[in-house]
């Protein structure tokens, strides 16, 4: 392996941070979180400055970018603005990603470009209040009719749902021997009639945020369907393991952020006569963070290459979002002990990193859940 990275994507770096330095200011981030508002005029810039279609095929209007492309654009995503990062990637994965994995030529040709351009965003409906870590077990029912479909069910934790237009949706669409069979995944179009959604107040992650969404005989066409019908649950898995490399990416670069912010406060907040970096309980507390950002990051890149040489697995998926989930909760909870009382202050940004890491944790499968797969995979 190399641990270089290309040239490419140093430029890539050094044209997003002077972009979102301008757009993307704490200011801002601050605004959105606190009023509850999605970045939209900073979502808008990276779609006219053509981010937005990184891993899209040059044929049709994108870069042809790599997962590790994807990764580094990410990391800086997140580092300047988290949600930000998070609005994108879902765009990435379920609009771009799984659309040119699994779906037909005439759905690629029409809402790829769409996704490219900013035009169209995109969610992932899958948990639901009975099937959480159990996401198999869902009982959303996709029930044929002619030649549409009629969709019956409630989901919860469709993060972006009111500001998407349309919902990548794993419903049941047979009773089969196992639950994961019978499952088939759906583009819905978010505006059609019998779908009601309601926002969700959350902890963190105020910007963007989640939704709880309710089908009543929703109608949507047989060509709705994504990849084969009663086949789904194994694109939604491989959706799920491209959706932790890029949330490993978006919360390093959150987590690099926390840290800087400390760092520079240890180094000029003089307690007792000096720095209160100088103080081995503070310079400790660096020093781990610092270690634990340079692992986060390598393991990100390591998976990206996996993914390159078609060698990821669901351990090595698992292994990373476990790793970097784990970190960016503990060093939020570290930078806002260093800050004190500041960091305790709404008015400073770090209350945010520890909100917001809090989900890490939960959201896109549980550290449980991941460590479940992980011994799955070692035979126990």
């Amino acid at each position: 392996m190399n641990f270089a990275l290309s040239t490419d994507q140093e430029n890539i770096q050094r044209h997003l941070t002077d972009l979102l330095t301008d757009i993307c200011t704490p200011q801002y981030v601050q605004n959105c979180d606190e009023q509850q508002k999605p970045p939209r005029e900073a979502f808008d810039a990276l779609a006219k400055n053509g981010w937005l279609g990184l891993i899209a095929p040059e044929s049709l209007g994108g870069a042809g970018g790599s997962a590790t492309d994807l990764a580094v654009m990410l990391d800086v995503l997140g580092y300047h603005f988290e949600e930000l990062g998070l609005w994108v990637f879902r765009n990435l994965t379920y609009g771009c990603y799984a659309v040119m994995k699994h779906g037909t030529q005439e759905q690629i040709d029409y809402l790829v470009p769409k996704v490219i351009t900013g035009e169209m965003s995109f969610c992932f409906g899958l948990t639901e209040p009975d099937s959480g870590s159990d996401a198999s077990a869902l009982t959303t029912k996709a029930t044929k009719h002619d030649d549409e479909y009629i969709l019956n069910g409630r989901k919860v934790y469709t993060s972006g749902m009111d500001i998407s237009d349309y919902c990548l949706l794993v419903a049941r669409t047979s009773t089969l021997e196992r639950k994961q069979q019978g499952i088939t995944t759906f583009l819905v179009d978010t505006k059609l009639p019998g779908i009601e959604v309601k926002k969700l107040q959350t902890l963190g992650q105020r910007s963007i945020g989640t939704t709880e969404v309710l089908y009543s005989d929703v109608h949507i066409p047989a060509s709705s369907i994504l990849g084969k019908l009663d086949h789904g649950w194994t694109g939604a898995d491989d959706y799920l393991c491209y959706e932790r490399l890029c949330l490993s990416a978006a919360r390093t670069g959150a987590a690099r952020s926390a840290f800087e912010i400390a760092l520079d406060y240890a180094k000029n907040r003089v307690q007792f006569g000096k720095p209160i970096g100088k103080f081995q309980a503070v310079s400790h507390k660096l020093a781990e963070m610092k270690s634990m950002l340079d692992i986060a990051q390598t393991m990100v890149y390591r998976y990206a290459w996996l993914m390159e040489q078609g060698k990821n697995t669901r351990q090595d998926a698992a292994i990373l979002k476990l790793y970097t989930s784990e970190s960016y909760k503990s060093i939020s909870d570290m930078c806002l002990q260093i800050l004190g009382g500041y960091g305790y202050c709404m008015e400073y940004p770090m209350q945010r990193f520890f909100r917001d890491s809090r989900l890490a944790t939960i959201g896109g499968g549980t550290s449980e859940i991941q460590k479940n797969i992980i011994a799955s995979s070692l035979g126990l």
